[in-house]
């Protein structure tokens, strides 16, 4: 079966024995598209003949266990809800269900105990996991206390306060390796590791923590790595401690070398964050306020989302700003708009509703049609006054012609829908970027931004939360929190951004900022520049690019951290600018692919002629006939329903076509 998340292949996980050892309980998926499978049960002697208990959609957590007395399965289920709950059915099949637990929270992992009074399991009540009791009679409930830990070498207490340059205390990310090379948190730390790592330069991931400036733990004695990260505006700070006793240090912060305005004209976000995205943490709009407050970040988009049937945040969605914002962080909802088939986009800014059902060209369900399309998906939006970007785009360059295509970035550009790009975002930045310069290229004015796509919850997922974040250029950062995100969202869709990862940019085009237009005339226009590079690693390339090419590399000197950069270019035709930094490479300190940086464009438009390009137009052209060969293929309700989303293709098309026609004169 082809499935979206999960492999074609059946499989058969979380086995149960019954109390005779005749028989197992377990999931499965024979007939699911969608989660890991539902609950069946099967004779040993008979392993192919499958019972059916329960129809439903699972999701790795539902760990059925046979009861004592054999006559009862006890397993998780969200079905419902947004929380995964304690459950129990007959072991006959065809049972009706009933729950053992209520709330919004997680209980998972059941497990009766011998004589079947009591049921342990996991949950994240309290936001962290946490071993729990419930009595079967009375549902007394109980968290499984640990009233001591027993060590198998020496340990110490360390207390470590972080401080800013003022000696004031302040919230950052930690991460403390021991001396056995294994990583420590305090005991009700939320301990979080990176998904991904360089193998040649790393043994295991990184592992890290947020504290609120101070955080006591236990470590084992010996040399103790420790470092303290504070977003892309503070330096790292790396030290070893030699630990042979209870110690108390602190370490201060320091702020990279930028301009004394900076802070106040450039406001940073992530456009691009899920509170709650089905992780075994619990999350909360205060939680996440501490999370961004710890990673220097501005600005919060929780941009929710379905997991499949729940869509965990829903309960918190607003079209105003969440009251656990603070003077320091602002936490906004908004949308994920889910369509995989046409490719995912951000909705920000939202005035009225979330956009229901989240998602189309949904296999095997009532939303199967690929309407609406993200054509018309986007105009819903943009009723609301809401801002559509493209999230996570491209892990390479599309190829229409070796490869299937359905994604409409092309189409919804070309047809004025596309407000910003995730130039940076879950997907590797180089391929992105030259999409979006491609897109550039045609004359179309797409804003760069950077979301991280963090499932804040996971403990092992995209992350940290502010990983990859859009900076905005304001005139004046309002203090009313409304009144700030609608100076923010109006900064990206004029284009003041730059995108990062690590390195933060700058850079004027004959005094004009990035998302200028600058019109001049003449036949060789000669042009001055001048920008800056400061980065918390040290970066490979920094580069001027205009119109997809590569016309001035400066060279980085010293630790590669920084440079400024003036000078003049000469260009013939009109043109955007931009500023670029990137490596070839991963680097431990950022948990990403690789370091990456850009600014906005900044636009010169010669003799009053507009920005074009036969080649990439052509390209796009066949891109755009991939994508309505499949979505004229596809099952629609109604023949009004394919024909709306063929026309819009169509139209994109022609915008294309008239563009090659023009670029060719």
């Amino acid at each position: 079966i082809p499935r979206y998340y999960y492999s074609q292949w059946d499989h058969q996980l979380s086995p149960s024995w019954s109390p005779d050892g005749k028989q197992l309980v377990f999931i499965s998926n024979p007939d699911n598209i969608y989660g890991t499978g539902s609950i069946y049960k099967a004779e040993i002697n008979a392993p192919d003949q499958l019972t059916l208990l329960q129809k439903e959609e699972t999701s790795w957590r539902t760990r059925p266990d046979w009861s004592p007395d054999g006559k009862r399965v006890i397993y998780a289920s969200y079905l419902g809800r947004q929380w995964h709950q304690l459950w129990v059915t007959t072991t006959k099949g065809n049972g009706d269900p009933y729950p053992m637990t209520y709330g919004k929270f997680d209980a998972t992992n059941p497990r009766w105990s011998p004589d079947a009074n009591r049921i342990a399991f996991i949950s994240n009540k309290d936001g962290n996991t946490a071993l729990w009791i419930q009595e079967v009679l009375g549902g007394k409930i109980y968290p499984l206390q640990i009233l001591r830990r027993t060590y198998l070498k020496p340990t110490s207490t360390i207390t470590l306060r972080i401080v800013d340059e003022h000696h004031q205390s302040t919230a950052a990310r930690i991460s403390v390796v021991g001396s056995d090379g294994r990583s420590y948190a305090p005991h009700d730390a939320w301990l979080r590791a990176d998904d991904s790592f360089d193998r040649s330069k790393q043994t295991f991931e990184n592992h890290y923590f947020h504290t609120d400036g101070i955080a006591t733990l236990e470590v084992p004695n010996g040399t103790t790595t420790i470092k303290v990260y504070k977003g892309m505006e503070y330096t790292i700070q790396n030290q070893k401690l030699e630990i042979t006793g209870s110690l108390d240090h602190t370490i201060v912060t320091t702020r990279l070398s930028l301009p004394s305005d900076w802070s106040k004209q450039w406001q940073s976000a992530d456009v691009h964050v899920h509170m709650n995205y089905g992780g075994l943490y619990r999350n909360t709009p205060e939680r996440m306020v501490a999370q961004a407050s710890a990673e220097d970040l501005d600005i919060v988009f929780n941009t929710i989302v379905n997991k499949e049937q729940r869509i965990p945040d829903m309960e918190y969605f607003s079209t105003l700003p969440d009251a656990a914002s603070n003077k320091d962080v602002l936490l906004v909802h908004g949308q994920e708009y889910h369509t995989s088939y046409w490719g995912h986009m951000g909705l920000l800014g939202l005035n009225d509703h979330y956009l229901i059902p989240g998602y189309s060209a949904y296999t095997n369900t009532a939303a199967q049609s690929p309407h609406p399309s993200n054509s018309v998906v986007a105009d819903l939006a943009h009723e609301q006054n809401a801002l559509v970007g493209y999230v996570h785009p491209f892990y390479e360059v599309p190829d229409p012609s070796t490869e299937s295509i359905t994604h409409a970035l092309p189409i919804d550009a070309a047809l004025g829908k596309v407000d910003y790009y995730e130039a940076l975002g879950f997907s590797y930045h180089r391929p992105s970027a030259e999409v979006w310069y491609k897109l550039l290229n045609c004359g179309f004015k797409i804003n760069v931004a950077a979301g991280t796509d963090a499932m804040a919850n996971y403990a092992s997922l995209r992350g940290p939360v502010g990983m990859n974040r859009t900076y905005v250029q304001l005139k004046d950062v309002p203090t009313d929190p409304q009144e700030k995100q609608t100076a923010w969202l109006k900064g990206l869709k004029e284009g003041r951004t730059i995108a990062t990862n690590s390195a933060l940019l700058n850079l004027e085009v004959n005094g004009n900022g990035i998302g200028s237009e600058i019109k001049t005339e003449g036949k060789k226009i000669k042009i001055s520049y001048k920008g800056f590079m400061r980065s918390v690693v040290p970066m490979d390339h920094l580069e001027i690019v205009s119109n997809g090419k590569v016309i001035k590399s400066i060279t980085l000197k010293g630790d590669r951290q920084s440079a400024d950069l003036e000078g003049t270019i000469t260009i013939d035709r009109s043109a955007w600018i931009l500023l670029r930094a990137w490596n070839d490479n991963a680097d431990t300190n950022i948990q990403d692919i690789y370091p990456y940086a850009t600014t906005g464009a900044i636009y010169v438009l010669v003799n009053n002629k507009p920005i074009q390009s036969a080649e990439d137009a052509s390209y796009f052209v066949k891109w755009i006939d991939k994508v309505y060969e499949s979505a004229g293929k596809q099952t629609y309700l109604t023949e009004s329903e394919r024909n709306l989303t063929l026309h819009n293709i169509s139209n994109a098309r022609k915008v294309f076509e008239h563009q090659i026609t023009n670029a060719s004169k």
